[in-house]
């Protein structure tokens, strides 16, 4: 780590429920796409740490699972490692999208926000989707709720008031040291990289009963040589054999498809070739077992 004065840096969580866009929005201020996304909730499952450096300072993204009810071992590991992310951080990101009214997820949230000193930032992200006086109603809502909290109105999908979030975190940070190399990104090994883009494929092409039951384990990469050729090998767990079914498709369509889009976006992190196999096996119940969560990378950290 080096020192340079007047450098500021810290640790900055972003929480919410799920699908608010949480994902989006970190990679949006890192300037690359490291955490996956898509439009079914519970798309993040593990906390993903990105990067952001200038001159100014550096910021350490913690993405977090959403906070919602728990219905099984996954669900609670899930809401565990968020909820323990707002410990030990210098700024918290509570991230919400326009609502009729503050729900039952956003009161646990609040409730939990109200325990802890650390600053809030209250980003309302998904402003595109609303006029200006139903943002103006939620500020004043929100502020109401939380009024410790700066407030900052957001599109992290069109590109909305994201700088003026981002001149506010680094308000809230410490001066302090350059944790990381200014070009990292993320700490995140490449194989779970590459078995997060091969389950967000799949999130994506398959239909709504499927996805929140697989996951993904890289069961071998390894180079060619010095040839710049990678193999990986990668099984997609799911939980019904008509579930395993509906990933392969017909004459294995659907398993191409997803092999296909995910070794496009993996080429493009590593630079470099990619021959990826896919495999499918039914693990029924995984999600409430705990051996399964812990083979499968849902472990507790510190």
């Amino acid at each position: 780590m080096s020192e340079k004065k007047g450098f500021v840096s810290g640790f900055a969580a972003l929480v919410g429920r799920p699908n608010v866009g949480k994902s989006t929005l970190m990679n949006h201020l890192i300037g690359e796409k490291i955490a996956i996304t898509s439009e079914k909730p519970q798309t993040t499952r593990n906390r993903i740490r990105t990067v952001y450096t200038d001159d100014k300072g550096q910021v350490i993204f913690l993405d977090t699972p959403g906070i919602m009810k728990a219905r099984h071992r996954l669900d609670s590991y899930m809401v565990g490692v968020a909820e323990k992310t707002l410990r030990g951080v210098d700024l918290i990101l509570w991230v919400v999208e326009p609502a009729a009214r503050i729900g039952q997820n956003e009161e646990h949230i609040l409730e939990l926000l109200k325990q802890v000193k650390t600053p809030v930032i209250l980003v309302l992200n998904k402003i595109d989707t609303v006029e200006k006086p139903e943002i103006a109603r939620l500020l004043d809502l929100y502020h109401s709720a939380l009024p410790s909290a700066e407030i900052v109105p957001v599109s992290a999908l069109r590109d909305r008031n994201t700088d003026e979030l981002m001149r506010m975190i680094f308000r809230y940070l410490p001066e302090g040291p350059q944790y990381f190399d200014a070009d990292t990104l993320t700490d995140q090994p490449m194989r779970q990289i590459a078995a997060e883009r091969i389950r967000e494929k799949a999130l994506r092409n398959l239909s709504d009963e499927v996805p929140h039951g697989i996951a993904v384990t890289i069961d071998r990469m390894k180079e060619r040589g010095t040839s710049n050729f990678f193999d990986i090998d990668a099984t997609i767990i799911c939980e019904r054999e008509s579930h395993k079914g509906i990933i392969i498709g017909k004459q294995g369509q659907m398993l191409k498809k997803i092999g296909t889009e995910a070794r496009r976006d993996i080429e493009g992190l590593m630079g470099a070739r990619v021959n990826l196999k896919l495999w499918v096996k039914v693990r029924k119940e995984w999600r409430d077992s705990e051996i399964y969560l812990k083979n499968y990378g849902y472990h507790d950290e510190d």
